[in-house]
């Protein structure tokens, strides 16, 4: 079943929070359309209800409260606190575009002052980084040095501007930063699930914007749940996977987990003890444990998508 989701208009309302409900009123009609669970669906419609009828503007009680304010509000649990953050903070909803398909790390960072197309690019391709969360851990921890263009004082401006835009967001990353990630084992399980699913036409296909001119819904989309965490799985639709034909092998696991949102790269290793099986990028050493195999010495960081 192709599944083509289109962007809902924005209701014409005095109300200060209807702009943002109808946005969740989306992801809710999306999330449908696709076969998730339908109660995440529901918790979605029942928070847009919840926004419409509060007399004080969301974006008001986020100012004044950060997201834990959001969090308070009744039917408004961790993540979908983030996603309103998102809507107020940025004016889109990086989940909304992901279930259209439509997620583009290199337009994102070439969002930020200082990054062009081409640096954007490299910054994906050869750092492998995918959100500005990545970028700006790459600003402090030196590997930004390693592309050619970043000087000190472009780094230091892209610090600056990160830090004003992700502003409440880095201290919300950092208060749960402890958070333990999923082991490998389930992260591989949920890839087993979708290659499965995807390759014998059993999930919904999306019809993502990027190299698809002619929109055809072909990208395959899974939701599923390992206990309380969400799963989204898609196959990479970036440049990099499309120029080595890898659109049907690198699968991008995205996970809800309470207050954070995590992105993992599976893919088929190309390198020593670990080729052709499934590993979850940069976390090889854990992947080796998973299949009984001794660690070897660090070899290439795995490209992926």
């Amino acid at each position: 079943m192709a599944v083509v989701s289109r962007r809902l208009p924005v209701r014409v309302s005095r109300r200060p929070n209807d702009a943002i409900a109808d946005r969740l009123d989306e992801i809710a009609g999306v999330l449908t359309a696709q076969r998730a669970n339908p109660y995440r669906a529901g918790a979605y419609r029942r928070a847009a209800e919840e926004l419409r009828r509060l007399t004080v503007p969301v974006s008001e009680i986020f100012a004044a409260e950060g997201i834990a304010g959001l969090d308070r509000l009744r039917f408004i649990g961790p993540n979908l606190a983030r996603t309103i953050r998102d809507l107020i903070v940025h004016g889109y909803s990086p989940l909304l575009e992901r279930l259209r398909g439509e997620n583009d790390p290199i337009h994102l960072f070439m969002s930020v002052p200082g990054i062009g197309p081409g640096l954007a690019a490299r910054l994906h391709d050869e750092l492998g980084l995918d959100t500005l969360q990545q970028l700006e851990a790459a600003a402090f921890d030196g590997r930004l040095e390693h592309i050619a263009g970043f000087g000190p004082k472009r780094r230091d401006g892209i610090r600056a501007a990160l830090a004003q835009r992700l502003g409440r967001v880095s201290t919300e990353h950092a208060a749960s930063a402890g958070a333990e990630a999923p082991d490998v084992s389930e992260l591989l399980d949920v890839d087993s699930e979708y290659l499965r699913k995807a390759r014998a036409g059993d999930l919904p296909r999306i019809a993502p914007r990027r190299f698809n001119p002619d929109a055809v819904a072909w990208l395959p989309i899974l939701h599923t749940e390992r206990g309380a965490r969400h799963y989204t799985a898609l196959f990479s639709n970036t440049a990099r996977a499309h120029r080595l034909a890898k659109t049907d092998d690198w699968v991008v696991l995205y996970c809800d987990d309470g207050p954070r949102e995590h992105q993992w790269t599976v893919i088929t290793s190309a390198f020593g003890s670990l080729r052709g099986k499934r590993i979850v990028r940069g976390r090889e050493a854990e992947c080796s444990a998973f299949y009984g195999l001794a660690l070897e010495a660090p070899r290439p960081i795995e490209p992926a998508g």
